[in-house]
């Protein structure tokens, strides 16, 4: 508390060089390359955390090439190292017994979420960053434009913060939208930028989908009887077109078989075990059923990042399509119902007696770790936002870019994971048995560049914003774009970006692409493909 307290000081004075909304990833790190480049600069973050998924549970880095991670990217991954190094870091487990410390290696990738933010948080008290907490755009009048340049932006609480530059740093894309940036959310289809991934996915759908046929009706064998819960009416629409549909969200879960860490998963208020009646159903017709621990990964000290996986499993397919677009109340609601579906889901494994009594006991060597999420009930405070919305602006990423087929102008970063979507619908097949539509995992032969055009706008929307997360991109691009340290690279790109225009005094789209780029190597940022291992 006492550094919380020392940054909030910081932000007496509502003035800024750089204000930056959001303290993702993306955020803190452009929070910390601004002030690095001598720039006076604010973190206004809705909540009390900071680091979104990276400090909220999502410890398993999804890295790709680890080569093309440079910058201040790598310098946080180095930073994990660093910690895991000292032997007083291990409380639950001995470092010698953990696998994926490598000799060797500069870096860390798995790491337990209360250290990535500490971390995070000297990284900005070193730089000097002003952070606030608590406070969330007025998303209806907050934004104060003068022609195509944001002047200020004021919180719901009256508070405002000026600026000359601005970076929209959030999952949501809430600044970039309420300034006017056109952007889109959903799945365009696949003739939209000549793509052959995007859209609506049935024949591709073959992972995390049902290996039995399993009646998705209340009353087995009565379509009368109503459809289970998470269960769509109607088909899945047409291969490849477009819908307004979003990638499944839900927690990434910091579990712990550690007795003296262990604490049960608890029982939601609202829990309704006809929510998990398809998976009942399901596990009596695979009987070795153990999905929910199929993408559980071992982080230092006794814990996991346990991820969603198969058919039936954390994400809660169908429940998140209003959320880019709602309100506060709204999102409010659909994370409550997020965290009634998982907690319900776990506590249902581990102590329904339709769950067979092995799969009862596996779930219940694990439990939430106490020393986690200390003000959440030990529960992540961080939704799992895949997608949300996406800025259109002058150079839309798309799969073509993923695949280099086509040569990425003027790039500021590298992205490498494989183009991945999970599941966006769940239905009823042509045979009455119970699918899921979405899910996309497509490896990629070499790593890709992001231009420069993917995170501003376009000029004649505004001219002092970039957007390092809802970046312009195609969802299935998108799929390889939304990782974390691509995030951080971007980040660090967009603050470079706005502290040049800062001090050339021209609109972002005008700063010379090799005075950028030049500054991103000097900074470590990498920019080319390397060589092959």
């Amino acid at each position: 508390m006492k550094r919380q307290a020392e940054s909030d000081s910081l932000a007496s004075k509502d003035v800024y060089d750089v204000v930056v909304y959001g303290g993702t990833s993306a955020g803190v790190v452009a929070g910390v390359q601004a002030a690095r480049m001598g720039r006076r600069v604010v973190i206004v973050e809705p909540g009390r955390h900071l680091g979104g998924l990276t400090s909220g549970g999502l410890g398993m880095t999804d890295a790709g090439d680890k080569r093309v991670i440079g910058g201040l990217a790598r310098e946080f991954y180095r930073r994990v190292r660093r910690h895991y190094e000292n032997p007083a870091s291990w409380t639950w487990e001995k470092r010698e017994d953990y696998r994926f410390m490598q000799p060797g290696e500069d870096a860390l990738f798995r790491f337990e979420p209360h250290v990535a933010e500490a971390i995070y948080e000297d990284m900005l008290r070193e730089a000097g960053v002003a952070v606030v907490r608590g406070e969330r755009l007025d998303r209806a009048a907050g934004v104060r434009l003068e022609g195509s340049a944001i002047r200020a932006i004021a919180m719901v609480g009256g508070r405002v913060f000026e600026g000359a530059m601005f970076i929209d740093a959030t999952y949501e894309g809430d600044l970039m939208a309420a300034a006017g940036v056109s952007y889109h959310v959903g799945r365009e289809g696949n003739a939209v930028y000549d793509e052959t991934l995007n859209g609506v996915q049935t024949a591709n759908a073959t992972k995390h989908q049902f290996l039995r046929d399993v009646d998705p009706h209340r009353v087995p064998g009565d379509p009368a009887s109503g459809l289970l819960p998470g269960v769509q009416a109607g088909g899945p629409g047409e291969e490849g077109a477009g819908d307004s549909r979003v990638q499944a969200y839900n927690f990434r879960l910091c579990l712990t078989n550690v007795p003296e860490n262990r604490m049960a998963y608890p029982k939601p208020e609202g829990y309704d075990p006809l929510r998990y009646e398809l998976l009942a159903r399901y596990i009596a017709a695979l009987p070795e059923w153990m999905e929910v621990f199929g993408n559980h990964q071992a982080m230092p000290n006794g814990k996991t990042d346990t991820n969603n996986h198969g058919a039936f499993g954390s994400d809660n397919i169908g429940m998140n399509h209003a959320y880019p677009e709602a309100d506060e109340a709204t999102r409010e609601a659909i994370f409550r119902d997020h965290v009634v579906y998982h907690q319900g889901m776990m506590w249902f494994l581990a102590n329904d007696p339709r769950v067979p009594e092995s799969i009862r006991r596996r779930v219940g060597e694990w439990g939430l770790a106490k020393d986690e999420f200390a003000d959440s009930g030990h529960w992540p405070h961080q939704l799992y936002i895949r997608e949300a919305r996406r800025m259109i602006s002058d150079y839309v990423q798309t799969e073509a870019d993923c695949r280099c087929l086509r040569e990425t102008p003027e790039p500021v970063g590298m992205g490498s994971y494989q183009m991945d979507s999970h599941n966006c619908q769940r239905y009823v097949d042509a045979a009455g048995n119970v699918r899921n539509e979405g899910d996309i995992q497509v490896g990629l032969k070499a790593p890709y560049k992001i231009s420069f055009g993917s995170i501003r706008p376009k000029a004649d929307q505004c001219t002092n914003l970039l957007v390092p997360v809802c970046i312009s991109s195609s969802h299935i691009a998108y799929g390889s774009v939304r990782m974390e340290p691509v995030f951080m690279v971007l980040g660090q790109s967009a603050a470079t970006a706005a502290c040049l225009a800062l001090a050339a005094g021209t609109p972002v789209q005008a700063v010379p692409y090799e005075t950028l780029r030049q500054r991103l190597l000097a900074d470590g940022q990498v920019l080319e493909r390397p060589a092959a291992p």
